[in-house]
């Protein structure tokens, strides 16, 4: 999510946690600070600048971070296909990774972590990607001062009482929305479905925004009065405003039937030097290990810290809810290389 915060008071927390991080892998740091490979990660979370400030003050690894939103990180991977330049990959959703995995550019790991019965159901066969947390998409986020009548599902969405007040993501910037739509269509029957939804979603008045951050500043300032955006997205949104509130806009949280499963997903590259991927292996194992966890969830707590917890004994934080109970967990190798056209066409027929 963009754009995030890092606040002092997590920092200060953080300090604590990171001394017990440096305890588990002090071990590695002797001979990683003797080594001229930086790990180069390619990210698009809230924690990825803490995590990998407290990997490198772990190990000694140093660790090139290049952040952007999904979207445009995607791009780039995909540009640079020919001759890729990250060591690891690390953004939310397992759609882009199942296409880069079918074109044999993720190299296998099985990290040492074990997961809970929902982390394994994200986790490939191949073990070609690992998943990190869980989120949700879309969670729907309205204004309970106006709208006081709930929709009980997407097709009710559709209804005119909810004409002109509904936003959501361009799935061309905000890589976890395209999830999402293919959620839609997997839950609709499939693709031609999906687009008639979609279609008549936009005949309904259907505000189109960037990412999840415009999405809700729509929502703040009375444009629409309902959003579909991540659900880390939309817990965050509801914490800053209890401390923060703006007039008039009193946000609540909704599920509709059916949330997709949303993991943060990281992935190492095939062609990645040899040492570089060695390190890239270490710092999996950091982040999954309930320190590494810890940290993840000081980086961004009103944002993309709110994830929900893969790792048994890690609890989630309190901000995030609960998971919710009707979700389901797309195929990410049948919906993986349908993204591009997919999000062609909603560019052509539902962005313009």
């Amino acid at each position: 999510m963009k754009p995030r915060s890092s606040p002092l008071i997590a920092a200060i927390s953080g300090v604590a946690i990171l001394g017990s991080v440096i305890g588990i892998f002090a071990g590695t740091s002797a001979q990683a600070a003797s080594s001229n490979v930086p790990l180069i990660l390619y990210a698009a979370e809230g924690y990825d600048q803490v995590a990998a400030d407290a990997f490198t003050k772990a190990t000694g690894i140093k660790v090139v971070l290049h952040d952007d939103s999904t979207g445009p990180l995607l791009a780039k991977v995909s540009a640079e296909k020919s001759n890729p330049q990250f060591g690891l990959l690390w953004v939310d959703g397992n759609t882009a990774f199942a296409a880069l995995d079918k074109q044999g550019q993720l190299l296998p790991y099985t990290p040492k972590a074990k997961f809970t019965a929902a982390g394994k159901s994200v986790v490939p066969t191949d073990h070609s990607y690992i998943p990190t947390g869980l989120t949700t998409m879309a969670a729907l986020i309205y204004n309970s001062a106006k709208v006081t009548t709930l929709p009980k599902s997407y097709n009710d969405l559709l209804n005119p009482m909810y004409k002109g007040q509904i936003g959501m993501n361009d799935p061309n910037q905000s890589g976890p929305t395209y999830p999402f739509i293919a959620g839609l269509m997997n839950q609709f029957g499939g693709v031609p479905a999906g687009e008639k939804f979609l279609s008549s979603l936009k005949a309904n008045g259907l505000v189109v925004n960037n990412t999840n951050g415009d999405t809700l500043h729509a929502l703040e300032t009375g444009v629409i009065n309902m959003g579909l955006i991540q659900s880390s997205a939309a817990q965050g949104e509801i914490l800053k405003l209890a401390s923060k509130p703006v007039a008039g806009f009193t946000p609540k949280v909704l599920y509709l039937s059916k949330s997709t499963l949303l993991p943060s997903v990281i992935g190492i590259d095939k062609g990645a030097p040899v040492a570089e991927q060695a390190e890239a292996k270490k710092f999996i194992d950091f982040v999954l290990s309930p320190a590494g966890q810890a940290i993840m969830q000081t980086g961004d707590p009103q944002g993309d810290s709110l994830y929900w917890s893969i790792i048994p004994g890690v609890n989630s934080l309190a901000g995030a809810g609960s998971l919710p109970t009707s979700y389901q967990s797309i195929d990410p190798y049948v919906w993986g290389p349908q993204e591009g056209a997919i999000n062609s066409w909603f560019t052509k027929k539902i962005r313009a």
